[in-house]
């Protein structure tokens, strides 16, 4: 999901979304396991994007190396790991053949399961990536070609000095859209920074995923939403707020 759509879905129901990215993305140190991955692209069977990010660099990269995603790509078949992701892969010129229903990796291989027996998949990630999509691939007895298609970095030191402004009283709520966004987050203000903030505003979890990720720093209230669609978002944040809404309501009638 691209972060544009939700500030538009945020900016409709009357809020203000501050976008500050706690991580960037850059190009692999060596293209070369890329490139050879799209230059024979029709010897998989199965191209899985975990990530928008995936798909916005392989499709760049593909284009660089006049392959373009909208070019047949023989009987590949693609498989994205949410909705959001699935959109991203359609509007580089793809067909989604399979969109995991419980919006993570390991959803999405153990949902294709058996099918996977014995195929060659192609996996594009971040050189950051969780190594238990492959694993669970390779329980299948899947052929898995794994290349680093981004880098992901952590945020600058004036981003992290702006971040922490922002934390003093000024957001009502936070958006994880990715575990290597509260990974970063907690090495640039600590785990016990982060904790602390469940008091103070919504930490919201955008994908089973991430919500993990969350839960794994320690943080046990989190608004999740159901799929990662700006929709399912908003609709996660408007129930949370009104609930907050009615629970001080309430206090203040027995006050």
């Amino acid at each position: 999901m691209q972060s544009e759509t939700l500030v538009n879905a945020l900016t409709e129901r009357g809020a203000t979304a501050i976008v500050r990215p706690f991580i960037a993305f850059s190009d692999p140190e060596d293209f070369q396991p890329l490139d050879k991955a799209i230059s024979e692209v029709g010897q998989f069977d199965w191209l899985m994007f975990t990530s928008g990010e995936a798909v916005r660099s392989v499709a760049k990269r593909s284009n660089k190396l006049g392959r373009s995603l909208g070019q047949q790509w023989g009987d590949l078949r693609v498989a994205a790991v949410g909705p959001g992701t699935a959109e991203t892969i359609t509007k580089a010129g793809l067909q989604v053949d399979y969109v995991a229903q419980e919006h993570s990796g390991i959803g999405l291989a153990n949902e294709l399961g058996e099918r996977l027996r014995g195929k060659k998949i192609l996996l594009p990630r971040s050189d950051r990536a969780n190594p238990d999509l492959p694993r669970e691939l390779r329980h299948y007895k899947a052929e898995v070609t794994e290349v680093i298609a981004y880098r992901t970095l952590k945020a600058t030191e004036l981003e992290l000095k702006e971040l922490i402004g922002l934390l003093n009283g000024k957001a009502e709520a936070i958006l994880f859209f990715s575990p290597s966004a509260v990974r970063h987050f907690v090495e640039m203000i600590g785990g016990e920074q982060l904790r602390a903030l469940e008091d103070k505003m919504a930490i919201t979890a955008v994908g089973p995923v991430t919500a993990n990720a969350l839960r794994h720093a320690g943080v046990r209230s989190i608004v999740q939403a159901r799929d990662t669609t700006a929709v399912a978002v908003v609709e996660a944040l408007e129930e949370y707020f009104v609930a907050t809404a009615r629970q001080a309501q309430r206090g203040a009638k027995r006050a």
